[in-house]
């Protein structure tokens, strides 16, 4: 138990300097990688500006069911931050002022926050159009309490974007953790059932795909067709849209580059898919995120880094919109994963 401790203990710290390296830009063994903001400003793009509050991001917890190897977020069952229901109150206070169309509620597994249904019903009494939840699919077969929630999801008219990083058994359970498939596509018929992902009903079930290890998403598109063939086929299993999304080096997405040895492979494959055209629907020109404690982010990805808004207004209980119309957003090297290739945002290909 000492050893794996100590092991733990290095590999936190092993991660915690790569992270300093990712930010300040450090030059790798292959040559010297440029920073992002120089990226930028070769083509014209720096600084980065929210250009209108669209989307209103809330992480509401980072405990999970699941401890899958690509999360950004390290999530897990043996995490405790979770939202209070008081800074739940400050947040639809913050987006009732917003003018944001979408709330994007986001965890870990944000089902398992006790006061989460409560806070799905009030965001709806505000009249927002779009309420979107991240849910990992599993968590709706993982208990009796949870069973309800297709049901509960169609009441509410949540859009339901879930994870599915593939549509084979060996490379979901490989990715997420064994016997995850099998629960994820009975999460999957609960959902049609209902009505989700079925022409006509209005209910949208979206799914979102990530590698399985360090490369970039094939086609958006090609994905979408495949995922809609083989869960047809397989299952009978409908959906509306696949997003695809990069894998971000840091969290625990980095402990696996660097345990396989190849961060810098992976970093360099970031930097030379830059697409400058990614950068204009890159999401923290639209949204903000809000994490557990109530503080204020770019975007998730910042969140997990610790690197709150460029603002006075960098919690919730200060929300400011016209101060954070201000801002200029904070970038740095693990930009890169959201300008690389297609692009990629919380809603997929950006270009």
């Amino acid at each position: 138990m000492k050893k794996k401790s100590l092991k733990a203990k290095e590999s936190k710290i092993a991660i915690a300097k790569e992270q300093i390296k990712i930010l300040n830009g450090a030059p790798f063994s292959t040559g010297s990688l440029p920073t992002f903001k120089t990226k930028l400003q070769e083509n014209n793009q720096f600084p980065v500006k929210l250009e209108k509050l669209a989307v209103f991001q809330v992480n509401i917890g980072y405990m999970c069911n699941l401890v899958c190897e690509h999360c950004h977020v390290d999530a897990g069952p043996d995490r405790k931050e979770i939202m209070t229901k008081e800074t739940m109150q400050q947040c639809l206070e913050a987006m009732r002022i917003s003018g944001a169309t979408t709330v994007d509620i986001t965890g870990g597994a944000p089902e398992m926050n006790p006061n989460f249904r409560w806070f799905i019903e009030e965001i709806n009494k505000l009249g927002i159009k779009d309420i979107i939840v991240r849910s990992n699919l599993t968590i709706i077969v993982a208990n009796k309490k949870y069973y309800d929630l297709p049901e509960f999801f169609k009441e509410n008219n949540v859009h339901v974007v879930s994870s599915l990083p593939c549509y084979t058994k060996e490379n979901v359970d490989k990715q997420r953790g064994e016997g995850t498939y099998d629960g994820s596509i009975k999460a999957l018929k609960m959902l049609n059932a209902v009505g989700y992902g079925v022409e006509g009903t209005g209910l949208i079930l979206d799914l979102v795909y990530n590698p399985g290890g360090p490369s970039l998403p094939g086609s958006q598109e090609g994905l979408e067709n495949d995922y809609k063939r083989e869960l047809k086929q397989l299952f009978g299993i409908t959906f509306n849209y696949l997003f695809t999304i990069t894998n971000l080096p840091i969290s625990r997405f980095l402990d696996f580059l660097l345990a396989a040895e190849r961060y810098e492979e992976y970093m360099e494959k970031l930097v030379t898919s830059f697409n400058p055209f990614a950068v204009d629907g890159v999401m923290c020109k639209n949204t903000i995120s809000v994490s557990w404690d109530g503080h204020i982010y770019d975007c998730d990805f910042n969140q997990i880094l610790e690197l709150k808004v460029a603002s006075k207004s960098n919690h919730i209980n200060n929300f400011n919109l016209e101060d954070l119309a201000k801002r200029e957003i904070i970038m740095s090297q693990h930009c890169y994963g959201c300008t690389a290739g297609a692009g990629s945002s919380c809603q997929g290909a950006t270009v």
